[in-house]
């Protein structure tokens, strides 16, 4: 496919690696994100992007605000903004400066992914849900054997609760008894993803991928998504499993579409191991995390195809769908290492000796310089897959886990 976009597109984002989907020559593709020497080292001074330094990293709304952005954008004719995830916030600052905002509404994506207004915004299709009821935290009765408690807004599995015992629930209904909480069947599968593209009227499924999540050291938090690995749902997915993900995907997205939903989504799905049936657990009204790297594997292995991410811009800006699939994958994977203590911080030096070793060993990667805990600290990105199965890692991911090991103990 010859990629271009037939309007020029501003992406305003806190990490630049969300930003990466596209090639920063592309033609009227625009960056502002944070200055940080990893960050800069990628950029090598183009044109086409704007890195803000300041003494912290500004989020979102700081860098849409920032004086340099807005000399940056009156350079450019006719400019439409894009942001990772959009907020009713964003939308009102838009307003004020007049920009036009290419992100879906912030009102539906809310109501897409909060755990209580989801399941009304579902309606029939709530079908693909687990067995689950909406209570207030008080009335919801211990009756032996473990189930989830969500609370309406979760975000990488810190409001999501895996309740195993009568004191845990207790504890919950002590600090939160009034608040909503939808308490789902607990199920024992594994957890796999994708990312979809709402693209006018039709909707582009992408590739599974089995999402990595609680692994250590990458994580204290059991729930917490790590990464993604996209060989593994080829291993333990048959033909007519792969056709009912499929289908789960376009059905939502097609109801999105009727909301006047454009550009990506993802939705998280449970493959149950005993009866190898698939259960919707969330969806992600917005860019999924993983969508960058999707694209880059997707770029590798076939110069000409379309990419997830060129799907999402060019959705977003209305462009003709000339192309209805997206390129297939078969093999890669991710893995974040997050931050497991407050303040801690890789030095510059400390840095390149991390990428130097990893690209050393064929890694990718992209450094963050995060200090809140849990938040995102390194990256790694592999051609290959990196699990042997849903609990352990192969070769190729154990090598990852002793480059980290090494980097956490320094």
């Amino acid at each position: 496919m010859n990629f271009s976009l037939s309007k020029p597109v501003v992406y305003i984002v806190r990490d630049l690696e969300r930003a990466l989907g596209l090639p920063l020559n592309t033609h009227s593709y625009y960056i502002i994100s944070n200055y940080t020497v990893f960050a800069n080292s990628l950029v090598k001074g183009n044109k086409n992007v704007l890195l803000i330094k300041e003494n912290e990293l500004l989020d979102t709304r700081d860098l849409l605000s920032h004086p340099k952005t807005k000399k940056f954008i009156s350079d450019i004719k006719n400019p439409n903004i894009l942001v990772f995830k959009n907020t009713s916030r964003l939308e009102k600052l838009c307003a004020k400066y007049k920009y036009n905002l290419l992100n879906s509404s912030a009102q539906l994506s809310a109501m897409v992914e909060e755990k209580i207004t989801q399941v009304e915004w579902l309606g029939d299709l709530k079908k693909f849900l687990p067995s689950h009821e909406i209570k207030i935290a008080k009335d919801v009765k211990w009756v032996g054997g473990k189930f989830i408690l969500q609370f309406n807004h979760a975000h990488t599995g810190s409001g999501t609760i895996l309740v195993e015992n009568k004191e845990q629930l207790q504890a919950i209904q002590k600090d939160f008894p009034d608040r909503p909480v939808r308490v789902t069947k607990y199920i024992d599968g594994i957890m796999l993803t994708n990312n979809n593209v709402v693209w006018g009227e039709k909707v582009l499924c992408g590739n599974t991928n089995v999402q990595i999540t609680g692994f250590a050291p990458f994580t204290t938090r059991p729930f917490a998504t790590v990464g993604n690995d996209w060989e593994y749902p080829h291993k333990i997915l048959n033909a007519k499993q792969k056709n009912e993900y499929a289908e789960m995907a376009k059905a939502i997205g097609e109801k999105l579409a009727q909301n006047n939903w454009r550009g990506l989504f993802g939705i998280d799905v449970i493959l149950e191991k005993k009866t190898g049936k698939l259960f919707l657990i969330e969806i992600n009204a917005r860019q999924p995390a993983s969508t960058s790297f999707e694209s880059i594997l997707q770029q590798k292995i076939n110069k000409t195809g379309l990419t997830t991410f060129q799907a999402h811009i060019l959705a977003l800006i209305g462009q003709k769908n000339v192309d209805n699939k997206l390129t297939v994958i078969r093999s890669g994977a991710q893995i974040t290492q997050k931050v497991l203590k407050e303040n801690q911080k890789i030095s510059n030096n400390e840095t390149n000796k991390i990428v130097e070793q990893l690209h050393k060993n064929n890694f990718e990667a992209f450094v963050y310089e995060n200090t809140e805990f849990e938040s995102d600290l390194i990256r790694m990105q592999s051609d290959r897959g990196i699990l042997k199965d849903e609990n352990t890692l192969n070769k190729t991911g154990e090598k990852i886990r002793e480059l980290v090991l090494s980097i956490l103990k320094k």
